[in-house]
């Protein structure tokens, strides 16, 4: 804003300064024409034989050069008085004059007007008629100016002035410019020290800052420390609550195997759905105390090069690699476990399906997301059974082991951390799941 008032600034000091140099070069102009008027006039008187006579000397080699566009001629205008004088500049050339009725002498008996020259140049001529004599014989007296040389003068007066102004203002504002970024220095220094903590290299804002910034690193520092506060004490409750709830579940079940019988396998199916019930939602709300903070990062290709090698042992007759290419070295904002969790379940799932491949990729899906693809050649979903297959507890088919809660799982924790899940069809001819995530910018280098 500063460089904006500047240069309007500026700007309205060249226009004024353009405007009186261009009012003092037309009164300088016109009192040179009146001065070299009034030496004309004071140079010439008539003599005997009722003739004009002088040699008027105005003092400048213009009025001697031929056609320089400074001229100056005495004509008679009284009947009885003869001859005719004028500038070697002008020589027998004429230039007429205007007629009085379009312009008239002025109170002081003088008249000024413009009248193009004998090259094209502009003339601006100043005229009056002095009676010369007792016999009261008038003369015609003229002197003209060349005004394209005043106008080239203002021109060029007016282009130095636009480039000292122009290299003025480069000067405020780079000066400006660097006096900003020296005082955005400690804020710089807050930026990078932040980036740290979320990137999860460092617990608080370290490094000195100025007393300005201080307080502010303070309050930050104090804001990171309540948050992990308030997410270990979220995690104490979830363990406090897995471990209040583990032991009745076990006692259900147990208890079931030993009313056996069809009540019994009821007590014992509607226990086990419980336990994963239970598990689901503490899942989830450890997820939503975890994504409050903001330190947890994770590598993604460990991460997938590790469950790639898991799963392709536990299912020997499936091919379970990564799509061509290499794999990104993509950072997920948030915990290692969650991630684990949304990529197993995925693969696991594909496994169950696949005839005989499996497939994963990751790719980047804008500047603060990416996605991760699991592909196989099984059956797929219709468009129907797509949009029921998040559903949590959904099962198509209940030959296939599993709870239904696969990929209720993948997308209630995908969207804790603001991604998405999209069921679509695979290249491989079966299904093909994405799932947008959360990318960190600080450790990918886009910040």
């Amino acid at each position: 804003m500063s460089s904006l008032w500047t240069v309007a600034a500026l700007l309205a000091v060249g226009i004024l300064i353009s405007a009186l140099y261009r009012q003092a070069a037309e009164d300088g102009f016109a009192a040179l024409l009146e001065a070299q008027l009034f030496n004309l006039i004071n140079s010439v008187s008539v003599n005997e034989n009722g003739s004009l006579s002088g040699s008027p000397n105005l003092g400048d080699l213009k009025y001697v050069q031929p056609s320089s566009g400074w001229y100056w001629e005495i004509v008679p205008v009284s009947p009885d008085l003869t001859g005719r004088l004028t500038s070697s500049s002008l020589g027998f050339s004429a230039i007429a004059s205007e007629p009085l009725d379009r312009v008239p002498f002025a109170f002081d008996y003088q008249r000024t007007y413009d009248k193009p020259g004998l090259n094209g140049e502009e003339l601006r001529i100043l005229e009056t008629e002095v009676v010369l004599d007792e016999s009261n014989r008038a003369a015609r007296f003229r002197v003209m100016g060349n005004k394209s040389e005043l106008k080239g003068d203002i021109a060029r007066f007016d282009t130095r002035l636009a480039l000292y102004l122009v290299l003025v203002g480069l000067g405020s504002v780079i000066i400006n410019a660097g006096v900003i970024l020296w005082a955005l220095r400690p804020l710089r220094t807050v930026r990078k020290a932040l980036a740290r903590v979320r990137a999860g290299k460092a617990e608080t804002l370290e490094g000195r800052f100025p007393a300005e910034i201080a307080p502010l690193a303070a309050e930050m520092n104090a804001l990171v420390a309540n948050n992990r506060r308030i997410v270990e004490r979220a995690r104490t409750q979830v363990g406090n609550l897995a471990h209040s709830l583990k032991t009745p579940i076990a006692v259900l079940v147990n208890e079931a195997d030993r009313i056996g019988g069809a009540s019994g396998q009821i007590v014992k199916e509607q226990g086990g759905r419980m336990r994963e019930q239970v598990q689901h939602y503490l899942d989830r709300a450890r997820v939503a105390a975890q994504t409050q903070s903001i330190v947890y990062r994770t590598p993604v290709r460990p991460v997938l090069e590790r469950l790639v090698r898991v799963v392709a042992k536990l299912n020997p007759g499936i091919e379970v690699g990564f799509a061509p290419g290499p794999v990104p070295d993509f950072v997920f904002a948030g915990e290692r476990q969650d991630y684990e969790e949304i990529v197993g379940n995925l693969l696991e799932n594909a496994s169950k399906w696949a005839k005989g491949r499996v497939v994963i990729a990751c790719r980047p899906a804008g500047p603060d997301r990416f996605e991760t693809v699991v592909e196989d050649d099984g059956p797929g979903l219709n468009e129907e059974e797509r949009q029921a297959a998040l559903k949590r507890g959904r099962r198509f088919d209940e030959t296939v082991p599993g709870s239904g809660l696969g990929l209720s799982i993948v997308s209630d924790t995908a969207g804790e951390y603001q991604g998405e899940v999209r069921l679509q069809t695979s290249r491989l001819g079966g299904l093909a799941v994405v799932v947008a995530l959360p990318l960190s910018r600080v450790e990918t280098g886009l910040t």
